[in-house]
């Protein structure tokens, strides 16, 4: 039984010799999660904790356990500090912590547990840090945050202003160059490195592009605007700073961190300020799904973390699968276990099965589509709804054939992809209203929203940009501009709008203000403004939930919500459906079967990806967590050719594919069942229906789930 010794408002009222932890509380983690739980508790250990959680370990459970263990064992938790990749990850885990807690303490259902307040993502984290130092460091209290697209428009607006984009060789686009930018500040390495590697058709343009990205973070700092990879940026460089460096980490005692393989070397380096010895440090991850190097995440840092502190760090596998059956995690294993360097696991289960995970030899992409096809609709048939069915690929593109094969079958689908909440126009026109209250020099929002109102072209906007660029109270000289008479009506209206917005009010009331101004101009811009209005009513609920402006506005930016209506077609109608994903997107997702197109050299691993062995690595890695998704059933499709199409050299031509090289034959033979389907290829499709209609267009637009 473990002794309780934790302080805190939900347990004021009882005296703490009375407060004991239940023997059953942790009594559903198997040895392995309970190693990595008690790291430290009982017996004083300072060594950092690398706990490698294997597929469907139960990786979330072992680190909720954790925190809620540390917090009984004394902990406060408001100086621990919980690090996660997304909003909704670091409030699950919050939720179980402190489900975790109630349990083992007994407490009442009223009773609240402690909370977590400094859960979040790093970049999240990253914000609320540097607006507590913002004085000590330079920046603006009021300062922005640029989500993606603002942040390409102001490059774009820096490549122009340079002459780049009138220059007679083609130089890169706004979002290659922010990629690039950002490449260069998350990897850590010089912008040379990062072209020779990842943009080689961008070396000529080395002096032009540092020149460029120069102008850019002039202009962000100018307008007060943070991206957001100055969100990680800024907070390393307070971590480089002795003093600060010291008052930050002393802050918190546990620092513990999700999904490491995901980190980038920023990311790594914060933390190895935040806990310099490792004592107190503990990170969860998986080497063998390090799946972002394109992302500039850097699968070193969990391979070389047992050996970057001090004193060596304990590593505890999770080795138990919860997930899928046996012979899934022989072939899996078999895959991984060809990686040259990984911290070594072998995932088991007690989930017997005789089916092994199938090798489906197809014709082509044709008979690979059908064949997908048919067996989606035969395990339907054998109780599997479709939407515990998934088909995974590695490029969006290499789902085509089958998303007609899908149509003209009429089996519901949807795909990952689509427009983003934060993209749709009406979303951010309404965001950027806010974001120029919040900070009257972000250029970006103020030409977006200048604008809106009915008789003010780009040119005015500009005009009342330059001007409040050069004030020395932009809000009060924006409250004066004179705008021409075509556009003098609806900018009053405006300006009453802005000057309610820069005085003190009550949240979320500013947004019901911006959404009364706006409702006749979504009506006047947009002919489906009643489908565009359903996204703002949920913009305003998501608002609800903040405490104020800035936070909702960060928050959001940070973290937004996945899909918008807005040119996302109508709702799905299908009560059932089946899923098609990425490989990437797939991560984290379990599905009953699972079925893989195009497992062939060229595409798995994909072609564009072979040019070193790290990027092989990491394509081997992709196929392992496609492969890890299935609980039951795992087809990996295999195409003999490829009908390959504007060959200047050779025409249109037919090539012909090997199986990856992920799965040499002995594994092959050993750990799956080869199939080659009946279907003849060259069969032709049934006829359709006399009337019958598909929107091919609208479906391969896709839609998310």
């Amino acid at each position: 039984m473990y002794a309780c010794t934790v302080a805190g408002p939900f347990l004021q009222s009882a005296p703490m010799s009375a407060v004991v932890t239940r023997p059953d509380s942790f009594a559903q983690l198997n040895p392995q999660q309970r190693d990595a739980v008690e790291h430290g508790v009982a017996e004083p250990d300072g060594r950092p904790l690398l706990v490698i959680a294997g597929a469907g370990s139960g990786k979330t459970m072992t680190l909720a356990h954790r925190v809620a263990r540390l917090v009984i064992a004394g902990a406060d938790p408001q100086r621990v500090l919980l690090l996660t990749f997304s909003r909704r990850a670091a409030q699950e885990m919050v939720r179980r912590v402190g489900r975790t807690l109630h349990q083992a303490l007994g407490l009442p259902g009223a009773t609240r547990a402690p909370t977590l307040p400094w859960a979040g993502t790093f970049h999240g984290i990253g914000a609320r840090l540097l607006r507590e130092y913002a004085a000590a460091i330079g920046l603006p209290e009021r300062f922005t945050i640029l989500d993606r697209a603002d942040a390409e428009d102001l490059m774009n607006l820096a490549r122009q202003e340079g002459g780049w984009a009138a220059a007679r060789s083609r130089f890169p686009q706004k979002g290659t160059c922010l990629a690039i930018y950002s490449r260069v500040v998350n990897s850590q390495r010089s912008l040379p490195e990062v072209l020779r590697d990842a943009f080689p058709w961008c070396e000529g343009w080395a002096a032009e592009l540092n020149t460029l990205f120069a102008a850019y973070t002039a202009a962000k700092q100018q307008q007060h605007s943070l991206d957001y990879d100055d969100l990680l940026q800024y907070w390393a460089a307070m971590m480089e700073e002795p003093a600060l460096a010291a008052h930050i980490a002393a802050r918190f005692d546990h620092v513990l961190v999700d999904e490491y393989q995901d980190t980038n070397r920023l990311q790594a380096a914060v933390l190895h300020a935040l806990k310099p010895d490792g004592r107190g440090l503990t990170v969860v991850g998986d080497d063998a799904q390090s799946i972002y190097g394109f992302r500039a995440a850097e699968v070193r840092n969990i391979l070389d973390f047992p050996h970057q502190f001090g004193q060596p760090a304990r590593v505890v596998p999770l080795e138990r699968n919860y997930r899928s059956t046996q012979p899934l995690l022989d072939a899996s294993n078999a895959v991984i276990a060809l990686a040259p360097e990984r911290h070594a696991k072998q995932l088991w289960t007690d989930r017997t099965a005789a089916a092994r995970p199938r090798l489906v030899a197809v014709a082509d992409e044709g008979e690979q589509a059908r064949c997908v096809a048919d067996r989606v609709l035969a395990l339907r048939e054998e109780g599997f709804k479709l939407r515990s069915q998934a088909v995974l690929f590695r490029t969006s593109h290499h789902s085509a054939a089958l998303e007609l094969e899908l149509t003209r079958r009429q089996i519901p689908f949807v795909k990952f992809g689509g427009l983003k909440f934060l993209e749709s126009a009406h979303v951010k026109d309404v965001l950027c209203v806010l974001r120029w209250a919040e900070n009257p020099r972000s250029r970006i929002a103020g030409f977006r929203v200048a604008q809106l109102v009915a008789g003010v072209g780009p040119a005015h906007a500009r005009k009342l940009l330059d001007a409040l660029e050069q004030a020395a109270d932009p809000a009060a000289a924006l409250l004066a501009w004179p705008m021409p008479p075509a556009a003098q009506q609806d900018w009053s209206g405006f300006v009453a709008l802005y000057a309610q917005l820069q005085q003190a009010g009550s949240w979320p009331g500013d947004l019901d203000w911006v959404m009364r101004w706006y409702e006749p101009v979504l009506q006047r811009l947009h002919d489906d403004a009643p489908a565009r209005q359903a996204d703002l009513q949920q913009l305003a609920r998501i608002a609800a939930g903040h405490a104020s402006r800035e936070r909702f506005i960060t928050e959001l930016t940070l973290d937004p919500p996945d899909a918008s209506s807005d040119e996302a077609g109508p709702p799905h109608l299908d009560e059932d459906y089946l899923v098609l994903s990425t490989l990437h997107s797939a991560k984290g997702q379990e599905w009953a079967a699972v079925q893989i197109l195009n497992v062939v050299d060229g595409c798995i691993p994909s072609e564009m990806s072979t040019r070193d062995s790290a990027q092989i690595d990491e394509e081997r890695r992709l196929l392992y967590v496609g492969m890890t998704r299935a609980k039951q059933h795992l087809d990996l499709l295999v195409p003999q050719r490829f009908y390959v199409t504007d060959q200047v050299k050779h025409g249109d031509r037919h090539v012909y594919a090997s199986l990856s090289r992920f799965i040499p034959e002995d594994l092959a033979q050993r750990y799956f069942e080869r199939v080659t389907p009946l279907a003849d290829a060259a069969a032709p499709a049934a006829p359709l229906a006399l009337g019958q209609r598909f929107d091919i267009g609208m479906r391969l637009k896709g839609r998310w789930a």
